[in-house]
């Protein structure tokens, strides 16, 4: 990439910054064994962004039986994945990359699926909050990834095009939403994500601890 002029870095949110996919998989794990029932983990992490849990309620409910209550089971599973939330740091070295960043002189946006309130009150109980310029989340758009439209607004309040900034993202359906935007793409895939998925990312990189940020924006 090195000649061209990257002015803007845009995150996703869950799974990248934040491992709060392990969360949101582990309160799902507590609530079927509150019912005495096992998850099978597999196909648990849809292939787009945005609110899944329909499905997986439904799930549930089949399983457990004419006994079930959605509302007590998700208000006992949003308390329990919050407690569990609570307890989350940055992901390995997400704080170098936004450190290199600001010497940089690089401007920071977050582009999620995610509603902004889950992913501004994360971002500030991180200390995070106030390194973002500007969030795009998935409660503005029309539709979740990997449909373009929330890296196209992240983009549209940069008052940035394409070519000048990078995205980073942890899921297949991530990295698709961010090259349909004309933007490239490092991929940090999560501890849930196929990594043979990732064909279409510009550059895979295992962690943000092991790359330098500049041989992640530029090598890409």
């Amino acid at each position: 990439m090195g000649s061209v002029t990257v002015k803007a870095l845009i995150f996703d949110f869950d799974g990248l910054l934040m491992d709060t996919e392990t969360t949101l998989l582990e309160s799902w794990v507590w609530e079927w064994r509150r019912h005495g029932l096992e998850l099978d983990p597999a196909g648990f992490f849809a292939d787009h962004g945005g609110d899944a849990n329909d499905g997986r309620y439904a799930a549930l409910a089949a399983a457990v039986g004419p006994g079930y209550d959605r509302a007590s089971s998700h208000t006992l599973r949003m308390a329990h994945r919050a407690e569990l939330n609570v307890a989350l740091q940055p992901a390995p070295g997400v704080v170098g990359w936004l450190d290199r960043a600001a010497e940089l002189g690089l401007r920071l946006a977050v582009a999620s699926s995610s509603a902004s309130g889950h992913v501004s009150s994360m971002l500030r109980q991180a200390g995070l909050l106030a390194r973002f310029e500007v969030l795009a989340t998935g409660d503005e758009v029309a539709a979740h990834k990997p449909d373009p439209a929330v890296y196209l607004l992240a983009l549209q309040r940069l008052g940035l095009p394409a070519g000048q900034a990078v995205a980073f993202e942890d899921t297949a359906h991530g990295v698709a939403a961010a090259r349909a935007a004309g933007l490239r793409c490092v991929a940090v895939p999560n501890p849930h994500a196929d990594h043979a998925r990732f064909g279409a990312a510009d550059l895979v990189v295992a962690s943000a601890a092991d790359v330098p940020l500049d041989a992640a924006v530029w090598g890409a």
